[in-house]
């Protein structure tokens, strides 16, 4: 990306000389990861769709940053060099990521990149994405509005980076807002995975690094699409994309070659198809957990992989509180134990701990991108759209 031709066209001094449409509202979305990316596409649709906004975007400096170029690729996006993003100046700045965004000219959104802020630096160390060492630079707050998905999160900045206090809101959990919308209509989403009538679909989720799943049980993708009968089971896996990045796709697929029939949810896909679909899911507590337990699933965290997850978390009340998964037992024995213990009270815990205005995060956030792009708010609010259902098809079986 940083040999990338600069464009000149719908930004730049002489974009006025070649643009169709002029006088533009410009709006950057700086994309440090595949995640993050998926993550601001909820927030850009608030945007978008209004003909006095131009978007581009741009691929940010991040280590986990592999496999962007594709993403963008993937959703048709107009892609400008990191170099041109930071020369130029915007009415508006999306970022779900920290760095390097103390360069960008142009009023800031912050948005978490996942389920709450529910990571911990290296332990015991500052809530991720709450510290002043990302949200400061040179003695300057550097987001204009840090959206936050609940009242307790005011708690954890105003105890980690007080300064940021003031530019800080409650806005909700669009994600959230979205697959709660969706899971009305789960069926679309089972008929996408081709699941016949009274078959279960069990989603094995894997966050990144030397604590998750993928690195330290690699196995349980082949244990369980060797336990499970295939025709009463489909077991997918929604393997975060910093693996997919770091290892490259070729090599977790070989490694995941003896999981015969598992479908894998493709890093640049949207994962959330697969989690309304779902009957279980098994892995590390993580945001994709979180979504799960919060729309109803039933949850199985892999104990060992919540060293980091903030206390009072969604993530954290996953791992201490719902049945965790047993090697020593049978994959059918728990996927049937958790599904007969399921307990509403359960997701309605995690989504009060997710969110504090659930179903109200578009109609607040629409409203505070608008005031920064000072700019009028063309039409009515409408509610958020749903997740799209899946179309693409992978081995003749549709895919997330």
């Amino acid at each position: 990306m940083a040999d990338q031709e600069w464009v000149s066209v719908p930004i730049g001094i002489d974009a006025g000389r070649y643009a169709t449409r002029r006088g533009c509202k410009q709006v950057v979305v700086a994309v440090h990861t595949v995640v993050a990316g998926q993550r601001l596409l909820d927030v850009v649709d608030l945007v978008e769709q209004d003909p006095q906004v131009q978007v581009v975007y741009t691929r940010a400096p991040d280590v986990l940053g592999g496999g962007v170029e594709r993403f963008l690729r993937t959703i048709g996006a107009l892609v400008i060099p990191w170099q041109q993003a930071i020369r130029e100046r915007f009415d508006l700045c999306l970022a779900a990521s920290c760095g390097g965004v103390e360069k960008l000219h142009g009023p800031l959104v912050l948005l978490p990149h996942g389920a709450s802020y529910g990571k911990r630096l290296d332990g015991n160390g500052p809530v991720y994405g709450l510290d002043a060492q990302r949200l400061t630079h040179d003695g300057r707050v550097l987001p204009s509005l840090l959206v936050l998905s609940h009242e307790s999160q005011r708690e954890t900045l105003a105890r980690q980076c007080p300064e940021a206090v003031g530019v800080a809101e409650v806005i909700g959990d669009p994600c959230y807002d979205r697959m709660a919308l969706s899971a009305g209509n789960r069926q679309a989403y089972r008929d996408a995975f081709g699941l016949a009538a009274g078959q279960e679909l069990v989603v094995v989720t894997s966050t990144w690094g030397p604590d998750s799943l993928f690195s330290r049980d690699a196995g349980i993708f082949s244990r369980l699409t060797g336990e499970l009968d295939p025709r009463r089971f489909l077991v997918a896996a929604a393997i975060h994309p910093a693996v997919w990045s770091a290892h490259g796709p070729r090599q977790v697929r070989a490694w995941l070659a003896r999981a015969a029939g598992l479908v894998l949810v493709e890093p640049e896909r949207d994962w959330r198809p697969a989690v309304i679909a779902a009957d279980h899911v098994v892995g590390d507590p993580s945001s994709t957990m979180v979504y799960a337990a919060a729309v109803g699933r039933s949850v199985l965290p892999v104990p060992g992989g919540d060293r980091n997850t903030a206390a009072g978390s969604p993530q954290h009340r996953i791992g201490t509180t719902a049945p965790a998964w047993r090697t020593d037992r049978t994959a059918r024995s728990q996927l049937h134990r958790a599904a007969a213990a399921l307990d509403p009270a359960l997701g309605a815990r995690v989504v009060e701990d997710l969110t504090s205005r659930p179903g109200a995060a578009h109609r607040v956030l629409r409203e505070r991108l608008y005031g920064l792009l000072d700019a009028p708010m063309p039409g009515r609010h409408r509610r958020p759209d749903p997740v799209p259902v899946p179309t693409a098809e992978l081995g003749g079986r549709r895919h997330a």
